[in-house]
């Protein structure tokens, strides 16, 4: 199965992104935004800046979680992963990330 982002409307009322990989797991979360098209935008953002590995920015938590963020051209953060226990989990989830999102469908959720 193949990735796919999916749009949809939050709590505040801010539109936002997910992209999932084919086994349904969340690769990245996008920040809000307020409008849909805004929104729209970020998913084409994300999609071209994912494949250059130094949009990538790697860090880890506080608590010793593995994290990353993808930046956009202007170093404006896209959206953000979820804390993996290991490096190597962060790193694979890079790799997915790369591997998801150009050809991933949008499904807008209600």
């Amino acid at each position: 199965m193949a990735g796919k982002f999916e749009c949809y409307k939050d709590k505040a009322g801010e539109f936002r992104f997910r992209l999932k990989a084919g086994n349904g797991n969340t690769i990245l979360s996008s920040e809000g935004y307020k409008s849909k098209s805004s929104c729209t935008n970020g998913i084409e953002s994300v999609r071209k800046n994912s494949q250059d590995p130094d949009r990538f920015v790697k860090t880890v938590t506080d608590s010793g979680k593995f994290r990353f963020s993808l930046l956009a051209k202007n170093s404006q953060p896209i959206g953000a992963s979820q804390n993996y226990a290991s490096e190597s989990g962060r790193n694979n989830g890079i790799k997915s990330v790369a591997k998801n999102a150009p050809d991933a469908v949008v499904v807008e959720l209600s």
